[in-house]
């Protein structure tokens, strides 16, 4: 599976991430290794991350992500802050710095702030970073950009060094969260931004059916392709790991469930939070990092949430399959506050079946189906604790054979249908059709 003769084919992911726990993006980028390509992926830099990493076969490389490198007259003391900061070794920066974004994030009212709040994480960041990508990009055949925040890079890229794009749109991100509830015209233009980059992108990849089926119509583009958010297949240890109970000091008799991801508003943890205490039989499990982390934290240091609600730091992604085989159940309440939010199916669904970890998930037309079709886990109404109560004893309380059964079921939906491998005869597809003449893609 090589490139020509002459080269390999080069492929450059634009991950608007940290570059830390973007597990997509690495399943992408080893499996691009792996098929012969010449792999770089691009993240933003912040404090306390190296500029430059050596991954499984690939380099990340990191550049700012700030507005004003688009004003060329503030663009010459960013770029020199940004070398003199990213210069300093990632040891000095204090470690509550590491990961924390442009500096602590801070959530203000509806109030005179708020549309600039917006227009600045979207688009003026994403052109920043598109600027700032210059000072350390290379040429590539396929430019493969993920999120909305990789769009203006997207079209940069193509524009100062040739090649095809992928615009993979791993949300419907004008109905997300953070733009939902924007008030008109302001968020169609916004709308009209989006749907204009995304139009000039030689492809769009989403991660399921229902949310191809929303972008075809809201960005008025051929129906994307579907490259789902799904795990290697994997098989737990015998015995399971048992690394959470471990970690935490927990009686073997304590049942653990599990949420894992970021720590942020409507995804259904503080639901989740409540619910655990109806259930005296287990715990709640919190592992990640996000804007919620620090009221977390206090949170489950007192009454009533102290020794029923547990806080751990993000793992790595590579090492976030042995962590969720060690739960009894892993929860997403995810919210149905938005379109976005109905629609998904987040990557931890996936990683649950992976792990044969049965979900408490909710019911709403995303997850729905596949936890109905596999009979992998419990639906339940995410906006009653209540009702994540009731579906957590369903599974922590059940007889051994019963929850045997499940655990089996969701892996075996992983092994036979959602997993990585069934996705990429898909991807590669659509690597091949957009590598230059002479240059030989995956096979």
């Amino acid at each position: 599976m090589p490139g020509s003769a002459s080269r390999p084919p080069r492929i450059a992911f634009l991950s608007f991430s940290r570059g830390e726990y973007d597990a997509r993006t690495f399943r992408m980028a080893k499996s691009a290794v792996d098929a012969g390509f010449h792999v770089t992926v691009y993240a933003r830099w912040h404090r306390g991350l190296a500029p430059v990493e050596e991954r499984d076969g690939y380099r990340l490389i990191r550049a700012p992500r700030d507005w004003r490198y688009i004003v060329p007259g503030l663009r010459r003391i960013a770029r020199r802050r940004y070398r003199a900061a990213m210069a300093r070794p990632s040891s000095s920066w204090p470690a509550s710095s590491a990961g924390a974004g442009d500096g602590k994030r801070r959530f203000r009212p509806l109030d005179r702030w708020h549309w600039w709040l917006r227009v600045r994480e979207f688009p003026l960041r994403p052109m920043g970073w598109a600027v700032a990508l210059d000072d350390v990009v290379e040429p590539a055949d396929i430019w493969h950009g993920m999120w909305a925040g990789s769009l203006p890079a997207l079209a940069r890229m193509r524009r100062h060094h040739g090649g095809r794009t992928i615009y993979d749109s791993r949300d419907i991100f004008m109905k997300s969260r953070l733009f939902a509830r924007l008030g008109r015209p302001g968020r169609s233009v916004l709308e009209w931004a989006e749907r204009r980059w995304a139009h000039a992108a030689d492809r769009v990849l989403t991660v399921n059916d229902p949310y191809a089926d929303l972008l075809e119509q809201l960005l008025r583009i051929p129906r994307p392709e579907v490259v789902m958010n799904c795990r290697e297949r994997w098989t737990p240890p015998t015995p399971r790991p048992d690394l959470i109970r471990e970690a935490l000091g927990l009686a073997a008799a304590t049942g653990v469930v599990l949420y894992q991801g970021i720590l942020t508003m409507e995804r259904g943890i503080e639901q989740s939070m409540e619910a655990i205490l109806a259930v005296p039989s287990a715990v709640l499990v919190l592992v990640g990092f996000g804007a919620m982390t620090d009221e977390l934290a206090e949170a489950v240091s007192k009454p009533p949430y102290q020794g029923r609600v547990y806080l751990l730091p993000p793992v790595p992604p590579e090492d976030l399959l042995v962590w969720s085989a060690s739960a009894d159940a892993l929860v997403m309440a995810i919210q149905p506050t938005t379109l976005n939010h109905r629609y998904t199916t987040p990557q931890k669904l996936f990683e649950s079946m992976a792990a044969g970890v049965p979900v408490v998930a909710s019911d709403l037309p995303g997850m729905a189906t596949i936890v109905g079709e596999t009979g992998a886990g419990v639906l339940c109404d995410p906006t009653s604790p209540a009702s994540i109560a009731a579906a957590i004893e369903s599974i922590v309380s059940a007889p051994p054979g019963e929850r045997q059964a499940m655990r089996e079921r969701a892996l075996r939906a992983a092994h036979d249908r959602y997993n990585w491998d069934a996705q990429l005869g898909t991807l590669f597809g659509v690597y091949r059709e957009l590598l230059p003449a002479g240059v030989t893609g995956p096979t």
